[in-house]
């Protein structure tokens, strides 16, 4: 197997660790995290350094690429950009969770990961460093942008449209053909029947605007 590291060590992170695991494609050499001490542990894997050690340690390793653990779709835009600029010649990995099934015909991006339990169904568009979250479904023909993300046990029907960076949050729906604009957010537990706004915060259910959004603002 050839060595990746995670960016990120927190909760998120964990999730993904277990999806590197299970899908058995790639092994962990070690966690990248500027705001821990090198050497602690997370499920095992040390802190090898920050973002500013990676040159160091892709050679060190000689790394074969590696994968963002950062659930908050901005940060992990942010990192991801500074990741690339510190190593251009280092490739972002894809990690699919065994659990999860992926149809037919789908397009899945460097970055993203797929998580136990989800479902992509046919004809999906998933973009570069996304997160299908634990149980999601994503139905046919959809389209998630890059750095969008489904949080655990979003259900959308076919032909929907998540924009990039927006976040579904845990347990919304989704009727058929929805857009949802980028940088938004859907509340936990919304039924979303019509467009949400870009730069908009929606929920409810029905799910209504309730005020704009920054990008990089929290989720709620």
């Amino acid at each position: 197997m050839q060595d990746i590291v995670l960016v990120g060590s927190s909760g998120h992170a964990k999730v993904v660790i277990d999806i590197v695991e299970k899908a058995g494609r790639y092994r962990i050499a070690g966690l990248i995290d500027g705001f821990r001490t090198p050497g602690e542990e997370t499920l095992g894997y040390p802190v090898l350094g920050g973002p500013s050690d990676l040159p160091a340690l892709n050679a060190r390793f000689d790394l074969k690429g590696a994968l963002v653990a950062i659930g908050d779709n901005s940060v992990r835009a942010r990192i991801a950009a500074e990741v690339a600029a510190l190593c251009p010649q280092l490739p972002f990995v894809t990690a699919i969770h065994p659990a999860a099934s992926v149809g037919n015909n789908v397009a899945i991006g460097a970055g993203t990961v797929v998580m136990a339990g989800a479902v992509v169904n046919p004809c999906c568009q998933v973009g570069r460093f996304c997160i299908v979250n634990t149980n999601a479904s994503l139905d046919h023909d959809c389209v998630m942008e890059d750095y969008a993300s489904l949080a655990p046990g979003v259900t959308t029907g076919g032909n929907c449209r998540i924009g990039s960076h927006a976040a579904v949050s845990i347990g919304a729906v989704l009727r058929h053909g929805i857009t949802i604009g980028e940088h938004s957010v859907v509340g936990a537990g919304s039924l979303v029947l019509g467009p949400v706004d870009a730069f908009s915060i929606a929920y409810g259910t029905p799910a209504r605007k309730i005020r704009d959004r920054q990008p990089g603002d929290k989720y709620l």
